[in-house]
């Protein structure tokens, strides 16, 4: 039996909030599609590093790919986790003074002036993906909107061909419909490359269009209660 691709149990992480960070249970299957409502932007980045062994939780378990975190033995092994993990978050670093396709092909090489032909034609391949139009490959990124620069930080998460996206409040600065458009899109990505998706949001809409399951984390407890879809039909609009 394939094993989940995370799973906690009795977490429980400090960070400085008015009480810690506490996940009850939480299991997301392959290609399993959850969004969790309920983080604001700390407790979502605690729970980002706890989720790809950045950190470890002070009680509970956290087990990525059926291992504990726990039992990472060093910065390679780390390495070889999180490379399974592609991160789409604000706090994701853009080079605002290179084009959009050099930021891309920075996964692959460091050499991006220009890069080689082989590294331009896969670093095209994402920002084609993540539904950037060829007209802004060779803008510079500094020059971009903010539904640009979200597509920019998919295409890169998506470079080592990731088993699991995880979102970190995405939409916070998106108009309402580049928001659901761009959940649409993740959807459809993760679909076709059979990735599991964890989207953490505020965006109640966004959290519908992207995920298949809707869980509301309860603070004080750290239990996730699922929603029913039609619960959002009116925010879907």
């Amino acid at each position: 039996m394939t094993p989940a691709v995370i799973e906690m149990t009795g977490v429980s992480k400090a960070y400085g909030g008015l009480r810690p960070l506490r996940i009850h249970q939480l299991t997301v299957g392959p290609a399993e599609r959850v969004a969790i409502v309920g983080f604001d932007q700390p407790s979502a980045e605690v729970f980002v590093n706890l989720t790809t062994g950045a950190t470890l939780p002070d009680a509970g378990t956290v087990s990525l790919f059926g291992r504990s975190t726990a039992a990472i033995a060093d910065c390679a092994d780390w390495l070889a986790v999180v490379d399974r993990f592609g991160i789409v978050s604000g706090r994701a670093v853009l080079l605002d003074t290179l084009t959009v396709i050099q930021n891309l092909a920075m996964p692959f090489t460091l050499d991006i002036e220009p890069p080689a032909d082989d590294v331009r034609a896969r670093a095209e391949a994402l920002a084609a993906e993540a539904g950037l139009a060829p007209a802004v490959w060779a803008r510079r990124v500094g020059d971009a909107d903010a539904a640009s620069r979200a597509r920019i930080r998919l295409a890169r998460s998506l470079a080592l061909d990731p088993r699991v996206l995880l979102l970190e409040h995405v939409s916070a600065q998106l108009d309402p419909e580049s928001a659901r458009a761009f959940a649409a899109d993740v959807r459809a990505i993760a679909a076709r490359r059979e990735a599991a998706v964890i989207a953490l949001t505020a965006d109640e809409a966004f959290a519908t269009v992207v995920a298949a399951r809707v869980l509301t984390l309860e603070p004080a407890t750290g239990r996730l209660a699922e929603r029913r879809r039609r619960w959002f039909r009116r925010g879907l609009g």
